[in-house]
């Protein structure tokens, strides 16, 4: 049976962990653009961590909450506006494009970071709130993990294919840059189509998962133990 307030419920939840996670992302990229010369950005009014200068309708709302419901809770994705960045502009492009490809993701470890700091103070809060604050902060713990680490995947325009630009030598830099083309392809197969071959043919053929458990699962663990602070 359809359970509306169950429903409302668990998107008032995670609503805000998911619209600061995808924006600050992004925000993050402009910011230190910004710093290393590329001023695009700035003058479009985007080099601010504020969430409302971000969203994208479809991407930042639609898609998630739409992916939320079809899923039954169980797949989120989406996106925001995305920062323009000239890399030309900026001062040393190889290596501060390595920097702002980067920011994004360091930007959600450490909102899962102070997320996790935040948990011993739920109990200080009002009662009547207490189980949805911390419902949140653990939906801001998991969705920024699982979010830098996908990012973090060599594949551009992920992040971590231009971070992997960046660092490798030429000769290997120059063919996978040029698979940025195919990039989202490339992710719609691995991710939607795969997997679905392999529900069709008895097969496990979920490869992001593969890719991502034990990094995840490290980071989570990493995160606990800078804090101090326990999942259980």
């Amino acid at each position: 049976m359809f359970d509306l307030p169950r429903l409302i419920q668990e998107i008032s939840v995670m609503a805000l962990p998911v619209i600061f996670a995808i924006t600050l992302h992004e925000a993050a990229h402009g910011i230190v653009a910004y710093r290393c010369g590329d001023d695009s950005a700035y003058r479009m009014g985007r080099v601010t961590f504020n969430p409302l200068r971000h969203i994208d309708g479809i991407g930042t709302i639609l898609l998630p909450l739409a992916l939320f419901l079809l899923s039954s809770g169980h797949f989120l994705f989406g996106y925001a506006k995305p920062v323009p960045v000239a890399f030309a502009k900026l001062r040393r492009p190889r290596r501060d494009m390595v920097l702002v490809a980067a920011a994004g993701p360091a930007t959600n470890v450490i909102l899962a970071i102070l997320s996790t700091a935040m948990l011993p103070l739920v109990p200080h809060a009002p009662a009547v709130m207490s189980e949805w604050l911390k419902g949140n902060l653990y939906a801001s713990i998991f969705i920024n993990v699982i979010l830098a680490v996908f990012n973090m995947i060599p594949l551009p325009p992920l992040d971590g294919g231009r971070v992997a630009v960046g660092l490798l030598p030429e000769a290997l830099a120059v063919p996978l840059a040029r698979t940025e083309r195919f990039g989202i392809l490339i992710l719609i197969a691995v991710i939607a189509l795969v997997p679905l071959i392999g529900e069709k043919t008895g097969y496990d053929l979920n490869l992001v998962a593969y890719v991502m458990d034990r990094p995840v699962s490290w980071l989570l663990s990493a995160i606990q133990w800078a804090t101090g602070v326990s999942y259980d």
